[in-house]
């Protein structure tokens, strides 16, 4: 029997309030239709602009056979994912019975038998959900050894991957589903691409014995459509919207997009020109006028000061695999090395991931950056060549040796309600993932630019 479960806001300084059904685009920030959640950096608001919050909607209903539903991994506080905080206070208050604790991929090894902390570290500390799936037929390369703290004792055909769930909401962005695309086809529209996914999860995360039909497909992928999420209120700056800013989700709901809006390769609709100047909801704050001492104008002005800095701050981009010395369909070829900006790879306008499907390496499954995952030895059938890894990533879907380590870049905004960062969870905190980008690229950040950047960040 297919149950509906109640809605539950497990952190306790999120809720939600009585929401009734508007279609309005410019309807004011207090708006009813608007979810609004606490977190560390101030207030975050989802619009949901499909109307009223549909309890009945297939997403908060039980269609498996574990207890799960698409909000046990998707929660409205954590925008619209899960983070260790939420996950640690649901494992005290069910004791390890909260259907997120489920053996089939919840724990650190499949079918762990204990309901202890240490069988589901990885989900409690880092908030990873583990990805089985096999080696591909006639892939260019096998799995020699992996080196597994856990000792789950999988086959060497198969690989186990750890990965954060990415959030349901502000999905009319995405060029592509899934960290390593799986669930993305070039014959399908993003709308379908998130029915086909729905119901892989359901089959897969929530163990369900029967496909969903068509119509519950649509209803989940209009659910998710109709979010938008992002901080509107930041602890030092304030309304996020305020001084002619454009924080907050109703502008993100206005927001334009369409695949390939400004690609700097030129893979956009008839090679749509590209500006590095992606975001541009602070613009108005990088003249904020008010005393020096004041502490909202200097958070404003440092929030300016990092979008600018994303937008400009160039450095040189080299060594990334899907980037450097990759010819595009349109036969564009990056050099080796080339100077941008954040937004050559960030460049979907205020949103901040790829318009155009393009999974790339930056050095995140590098055994060194995440060295509590498992360690795959892998082998290049036709070279000989070997790689240690920690994800196979996007090579796991086509078999291709170009493609291992290969990931897409998520969209940025609500990142302060979301941490841990990357795919493999192994920033702690927005600080921590600059860090990363500034010693991977040599930047040469200063502490005030890396204060800047992080202020700004917080703010999407």
């Amino acid at each position: 029997m297919r149950r509906v479960i109640a809605l539950v806001i497990v952190c306790s300084s999120a809720f939600i309030g009585p929401l009734i059904a508007s279609r309005a685009a410019t309807a004011a920030d207090d708006d009813p239709n608007i979810i609004t959640t606490l977190n560390g950096s101030g207030q975050l608001r989802t619009f949901n602009a499909a109307g009223a919050l549909d309890l009945n909607n297939p997403f908060f209903q039980d269609l498996g056979t574990n207890g799960r539903t698409c909000f046990t991994c998707h929660q409205p506080q954590d925008g619209w994912t899960i983070t260790p905080a939420n996950v640690l206070e649901r494992f005290i208050e069910s004791k390890g019975t909260d259907p997120i604790f489920r053996s089939n991929d919840g724990s650190n090894c499949e079918g762990a038998a204990s309901r202890s902390p240490k069988a589901y570290s990885l989900l409690l500390t880092r908030g990873l959900i583990r990805v089985g799936i096999d080696v591909p037929i006639g892939a260019e390369f096998v799995i020699d050894e992996v080196d597994d703290p856990y000792k789950c004792g999988a086959p060497l055909t198969q690989a186990s991957m750890y990965r954060r769930p990415l959030p349901s909401t502000n999905v009319k962005f995405l060029s592509a589903v899934m960290w390593d695309g799986r669930e993305s086809s070039p014959t399908r529209t993003i709308e379908e691409d998130l029915m086909h996914q729905s119901n892989e999860a359901t089959i897969g995360h929530a163990q369900a014995t029967l496909p969903l039909t068509t119509l519950e497909r649509q209803q989940i992928a209009a659910f998710e459509l109709g979010l938008f999420t992002a901080q509107s209120r930041d602890e030092g700056a304030g309304n996020l919207g305020a001084q002619n800013a454009s924080g907050g989700p109703l502008t993100l709901f206005n927001q334009p997009f369409f695949a390939g809006i400004n690609d700097p390769i030129g893979l956009g609709p008839a090679g749509t020109a590209f500006t590095p100047n992606v975001f541009t909801l602070f613009n108005s704050w990088g003249a904020v006028t008010g005393p020096g001492n004041d502490q909202r104008t200097r958070a404003r002005r440092s929030i300016a000061r990092g979008q600018e800095i994303f937008n400009t701050k160039t450095f040189t981009i080299s060594g990334v695999a899907g980037l450097n010395g990759q010819t595009f369909p349109n036969g564009v070829t990056p050099p080796a090395s080339f100077s941008g900006t954040c937004t050559i790879c960030h460049d979907t306008p205020n949103a901040g991931n790829h318009s155009v499907k393009a999974p790339l390496n930056i050095g995140l499954t590098e055994p060194k950056v995440a060295k509590y995952l498992p360690v795959y030895t892998l082998r290049n059938l036709a070279t000989g060549d070997t790689v240690r890894t920690t994800d196979p990533g996007r090579s796991m879907i086509t078999g291709k040796w170009a493609d291992v380590g290969k990931f897409k870049g998520p969209i940025l905004r609500a990142l302060a309600a979301r941490a841990p960062y990357f795919h493999n969870g192994s920033a702690a905190t927005i600080e921590e993932a600059i860090q990363f980008y500034d010693d991977r690229f040599n930047i040469g950040l200063t502490r005030r630019e890396k204060e800047d950047l992080a202020a700004f960040l917080r703010a999407l």
